[in-house]
């Protein structure tokens, strides 16, 4: 392991808006936090606002920014990359937006149930050949219900078209209610300012030319069906560390 990642992994051990917890401490139960976030975590009651798989941590410190109303989480298992927005909100006192370093498998065991209103997916892996890993399948979903509060909103945005009509066969077939459906997040007058936050890999998505689609929907709480449809795999591969800067 590279020096630098040991002192960003000694920076995240002192930042107090960081929750890093071992498999060991949950294997069998439930973090003490689980319900708790709004008295123990954060220093006001507010609605709190998840980002599962955020990556450098660049949209939920966004949206910390567009809405100061919520309290937001950002949820990833690489400390590495999570240290760059885990910093920025320490050094600017950003009091309304924390970290939790955990597999998104095991979110459940971290928050109550109702205790989220909102989940935002950015830019996760489509995982075409794996609907079980996919973090928009009915799978995920049901995990999701398990602490999202009624009415709560499940957000996507991806430069996935195979995400972007999977999730959209999934919504339709299981009867969500569909808020904003975006085929072009950046040439579409759709007036959602939150929307423009573009995080270090959108901006090479968009540099290489593929748009950007957002999806948000109201998962309902009636058994889920996974849809049954031949969707086209993306024809794309990711770019390589470093093959563009950004």
């Amino acid at each position: 392991m590279g020096k630098n990642k040991l002192s960003k992994f000694a920076d995240m051990e002192l930042f107090r808006n960081v929750l890093q917890v071992p498999y060991s401490a949950i294997q069998k139960n439930s973090h003490p936090i689980r319900g708790k976030w709004n008295s123990d975590f954060f220093d006001k009651d507010k609605p709190i606002v998840l980002e599962l798989g955020c990556g450098k941590g660049e949209y939920v410190v966004g949206l910390s920014k567009f809405i100061p109303s919520n309290n937001y989480v950002g949820v990833d298992i690489k400390g590495a990359r999570m240290w760059k927005g885990a910093k920025y909100a320490h050094e600017h006192q950003l009091v309304n937006t924390g970290f939790l370093r955990t597999h998104i498998e095991l979110i459940d065991r971290f928050f109550a149930p109702s205790e989220v209103s909102e989940i935002w997916l950015t830019f996760p892996d489509p995982q075409m050949k794996k609907t079980r890993k996919r973090l928009t399948s009915t799978r995920f979903v049901e995990l999701y219900r398990k602490f999202l509060k009624p009415g709560g909103i499940i957000h996507l945005k991806t430069d996935s078209n195979f995400q972007y009509l999977y999730t959209l066969a999934m919504a339709n077939e299981n009867n969500f209610e569909i808020i904003h459906q975006i085929d072009d997040v950046h040439h579409s007058d759709h007036q959602l300012p939150y929307l423009s936050i573009k995080t270090f890999y959108e901006k090479q998505w968009i540099a290489r030319g593929l748009s950007i689609k957002y999806l948000s929907f109201i998962p309902h709480r009636q058994k889920l069906i996974e849809p049954d449809v031949d969707i086209e795999p993306d024809t794309y591969r990711s770019f390589g560390r470093g093959a563009i800067s950004v």
